[in-house]
């Protein structure tokens, strides 16, 4: 099976734009963000991402929530309505759509992460239970899933991520397994491309297994080489499901610290040094080394693979860039056999 590069998301705004882009989505002026959001995908694109997620600049709870809890966009309590489920920053993807489409006589393939269900209750709720609301919640996330989906355009969405990071780490969730299940279940269930669930932990996967929406389980396996040892083959094998491995860290402060400690400065400051981050420690070299201890283990059962998370807080889109070029670089030795 051919190993497919994809990315989480979020992705560093140019230096000086945080609070002009962030007061732009808020007072709805979709058109002075549209330059930033189309660079952006044109940086992942030419790095090599094969089905890039759309920018994430918004909080993933608030860019979800805002719509979900806004009366004027609910036909009942935490039900969006199918016309207000949209995703800004898909739409405003469009013209690079078309420059893609021009260049290389093919469509775009897109991927399109939303924040799950279970997230959005704790976020709105925190650890109370009320099942009835969270299928609401569910159903909700459905429409966003059905909305990118039906989207007229010159891009194709092939791939729908369900963000639930808090499923194995959160212990305010209050709901059993079925419930989550249930939820998992009605979150896209209008999906009919592979569907991811974005974990920080994998030790619920199974979970995710059991839900006839999911079909791939993302694990954040660079940062956290463990993690792998705690999903077994036979029940991806069981449940018919694949894995997303992640094959490059995204820990950027994790990183920075261990550069701190080997230079005793702050890189933050003296940034001569950050660099060494995508040129001698995320290196193509590691990044292969990586995906073929990972496919020794899980073979074919892994057909997505890209850095372990979100790249927002990165703070500068060159160095970005540059961990998507290694990963993909990385990915392609790996599929040469010259890891």
């Amino acid at each position: 099976m051919e190993i497919i590069f994809d990315d989480i998301g979020s992705y560093p705004l140019p230096e000086g734009a945080k609070d002009r882009v962030q007061q732009a989505f808020a007072d709805k002026q979709y058109d002075d963000v549209s330059e930033v959001v189309c660079n952006a995908m044109r940086q992942k694109i030419t790095a090599g991402v094969e089905i890039p997620a759309y920018p994430q600049f918004q909080d993933m709870n608030q860019q979800f929530l805002g719509i979900i809890t806004d009366p004027e966009s609910t036909e009942a309590p935490f039900l969006v309505k199918e016309d207000c489920a949209n995703i800004i920053e898909l739409q405003l993807l469009e013209p690079v759509a078309k420059e893609y489409l021009e260049e290389n006589e093919e469509r775009l393939k897109v991927r399109v992460c939303i924040t799950g269900a279970i997230e959005l209750y704790l976020k709105q709720f925190g650890g109370t239970e009320y099942s009835d609301i969270l299928e609401l919640f569910a159903q909700s996330v459905d429409r966003f899933v059905k909305s990118a989906l039906n989207m007229k355009s010159s891009f194709d969405v092939t791939l729908i991520s369900i963000d639930e990071p808090s499923i194995g780490i959160n212990p305010d969730i209050m709901f059993d397994n079925d419930e989550i299940i249930r939820a998992l279940d009605l979150s896209a269930k209008s999906s009919d491309v592979d569907t991811q669930i974005h974990l920080h932990s994998p030790l619920h996967y199974n979970i995710a297994c059991e839900s006839d929406s999911i079909n791939v389980v993302g694990v954040e396996s660079a940062a956290n080489p463990d993690y792998l040892e705690l999903v077994e083959k036979t029940d991806l094998e069981q449940y018919d499901t694949f894995l997303r491995v992640g094959v490059a860290r995204t820990d950027i402060f994790g990183m920075t610290a261990e550069l701190n400690e080997q230079y005793q400065i702050n890189v933050w400051k003296e940034t001569s040094r950050l660099n060494e981050i995508v040129t001698s420690m995320e290196t193509p070299e590691v990044i292969a080394k990586r995906l073929k201890r990972a496919y020794t283990r899980f073979g074919d059962t892994i057909k997505y693979a890209g850095p372990d998370c979100g790249l927002g807080s990165w703070q500068y889109q060159d160095l970005t860039q540059k961990l998507l070029a290694n990963t993909s670089r990385g990915i392609t030795m790996f599929k040469e056999g010259t890891a």
